[in-house]
């Protein structure tokens, strides 16, 4: 009646030892440590690179407590803060510009424990320390960039239609396309109302002034705001990769502000630098008069060409002119992969929109023969990745660009183009750096009260409810070993606020107990035997439990939805808390009951604490 089957206990035991396995992880802290990462496309991280970084930090007298390597970045990690600034100060000076020599923390796990899965909780930036950004987007610089678009779809349209048009100019927050008479104002009117239907198109017919004005709607406006946004959002996402961040917090905040918190980044600095890194592509026309090319040499580049510098398949720089004018950008761009041309050669494939790829095969059709320069824009700084000869007219959206560069190069050109570019400037309206000592604190204060709260309650229990009360104080350590091995392994990030959920987790799993156990003391004032008892008071109780945590569980669901931030990390704790409350409250305390009684062959009294029974006289 009051026993379990094997079966029973043997899950009982595998769950509670997967707990602690992955709760383990937890007690081994953070150690400092400085990260080595690329900061262009032509810096590789590479073994050279990690030999020069342990090189570095040879000549200032430290030897670090590992070295970490996973194709993307180089981490050192040193035995205390002071080791770890002289190490960043010594590599940075070894590796130069090229690189990001970051501040980082990494757990000091055991690498046995981290081939099993095994990874502490990740900790948000009240716990861990780290930096907070509030970033503010420059909406002048995205209308003005759209404008730039804009001006250049009207002159290929324009130019496809075979209607002559004279300067395709901006003229502060629009587009005027000057025409040569009020008849072709009517012919390319309908033709850029067109190609623009979200925007503005005003004919202006004048003695001496035909043209056509593009402007934005104020909703055309407000829609180009809000995705200048999400894509800077995006872009950031991939940005703060490089840092090693576990967990950012990266969000909108009211129309045009952005939140950044990256936990356990101690490099203000270095945070900025990656956060205000762009790449993106840009296909230009090569001049080749070669008169033309001598007088930029000689220091008089002519207007609408710049002087950039093409490295060949030999791997030699060789100065070319390219015009200032854009053809297309990597706004065109839907995705970018790494691979091999024809002849075997490391190349990036990149697949265009449709807008993209008409526009490509138009370039291709009306240049042949030319050459075309590929430039790379990271950091304001274009470099032009390849400039081949333009053979014939290349359509489909596919094009492949191929140039003196390696796997690795491919790769991270690859990357850079999939990641994109920020769609507008930001400026960071305010910076708030929280120090480690400070998280520290904190995860100690929240540490004392979550354990002397369940001092408390498991004090209380066993003096009122003698076994039964040490039967609901182990079935609370439980509930608390699973709801961390849980939270270790679904890598949810643990704040302040979360801290705050455990705490209810617990009052919540101990209700549950009491519930149970005076449900048992009601079973025997009413006259049942002990196994009786038992087994009335978990069936009557777990129903009344059952509601009570499902109800609460809604509620909880409906703050990891809609909630955020903070917000949606309590929620997190609160959800798998009722769970794990509820497996521990009437599956772990009834095996534990079901070992401790349901094997006396008689069984007459159960040590539940004092049980009131009514006078029968008075009755």
């Amino acid at each position: 009646m009051n026993r379990y089957p094997l079966w029973k206990y043997l899950l009982i035991a595998a769950m509670l030892f997967a707990a602690l396995l992955y709760t383990l992880p937890n007690l081994f802290g953070e150690s400092p440590a400085v990260q080595v990462s690329s900061a262009r496309t032509t810096a590789k991280v590479d073994q050279a690179l990690q030999d020069r970084a342990l090189a570095a930090v040879k000549t200032v007298g430290l030897t670090p407590e590992d070295v970490l390597f996973d194709g993307n970045s180089v981490k050192l990690r040193f035995k205390d803060t002071d080791a770890q600034l002289k190490a960043k100060d010594a590599i940075q000076a070894a590796v130069g510009d090229d690189f990001v020599v970051a501040l980082n923390l990494l757990p000091q796990t055991p690498s046995w424990l981290t081939k099993l899965g095994g990874k502490p909780m990740f900790l948000g930036l009240d716990l861990r320390g780290g930096v907070h950004f509030l970033l503010e987007v420059d909406m002048k610089a995205a209308v003005d960039k759209s404008l730039e678009k804009t001006a250049g779809d009207i002159r290929r349209d324009l130019k496809d239609k075979k209607i002559r048009y004279g300067k395709v100019e901006r003229v502060r927050d629009t587009v005027e396309v000057q025409m040569r008479d009020a008849e072709t104002v009517d012919v390319a009117s309908p033709i850029v109302r067109k190609l623009l239907p979200q925007l503005q198109v005003l004919d202006v017919k004048e003695a001496n002034d035909n043209k056509i004005v593009i402007s934005f709607t104020q909703p055309a406006l407000q829609q180009l705001k809000s995705d200048a946004v999400k894509q800077n959002i995006t872009t950031l996402h991939n940005r703060v990769n490089e840092l090693g961040v576990a967990e950012p917090i990266i969000q909108q905040q009211g129309e045009g502000r952005i939140v950044v918190e990256l936990p356990g980044i101690q490099d203000t600095a270095k945070a900025k630098d990656i956060l205000g890194r762009t790449a993106t592509l840009e296909v230009r026309m090569v001049e080749d008069d070669q008169s033309k090319l001598t007088d930029a040499l000689n220091g008089n580049v002519p207007d609408g060409f710049e002087l950039m510098n093409d490295r060949g398949h030999d791997g030699q720089n060789r100065p070319i002119l390219v015009r200032k004018e854009v053809e297309l950008t990597g706004d065109n761009i839907n995705g970018a992969q790494a691979g091999f041309d024809d002849h075997n050669q490391p190349a990036v494939h990149i697949d265009l929109d449709s807008t993209g790829a008409e526009i490509f095969r138009q370039l291709t059709h009306d240049n042949v023969h030319k050459r075309m320069a590929m430039i790379l824009v990271e950091k304001g700084k274009g470099e032009v990745v390849t400039a081949p000869t333009i053979n014939s007219e290349i359509g489909g959206g596919r094009v492949q660009i191929t140039g003196a560069m390696t796997v690795a190069d491919a790769n991270d050109t690859a990357l850079l183009l999939r990641a994109g570019s920020l769609a507008a400037p930001m400026n960071i309206v305010e910076e708030r750096t929280i120090g480690p000592s400070l998280g520290k604190e904190n995860i100690s204060k929240g540490f004392h009260s979550t354990l002397w709260g369940f001092l408390a309650v498991s004090i209380f229990m066993v003096i009122y409810y003698r076994v039964f009360g040490i039967v609901s104080t182990l079935s609370l350590a439980a509930n608390l070993l699973l709801l961390i091995g849980g939270l270790s392994i679904l890598g949810v990030t643990l704040t302040l606020p979360g801290i705050a959920a455990i705490a209810l987790t617990l009052g919540m799993a101990i209700d549950s107990n009491v519930l149970i156990n005076e449900r048992v003391r009601e079973e025997l004032r009413n006259g049942m035997t002990a196994n009786m008892a038992i087994v009335n008071g978990y069936k009557h109780a777990l129903d009344t439990i059952l509601d009570s945590n499902v109800t609460t569980l809604i509620a909880g669901l409906a703050l990891l939805i809609f909630g955020s931030g903070a917000v949606r990390g309590f929620a997190w704790v609160h959800c798998m808390g009722i769970v794990t409350s509820f497996i521990s409250a009437v599956f772990i305390s009834r095996g534990l009951v079901n070992l401790i009684y349901g094997y006396r062959r008689r069984l007459t009294s159960l040590s539940i604490g004092q049980i009131w029974v009514p006078d029968s006289k008075k009755a």
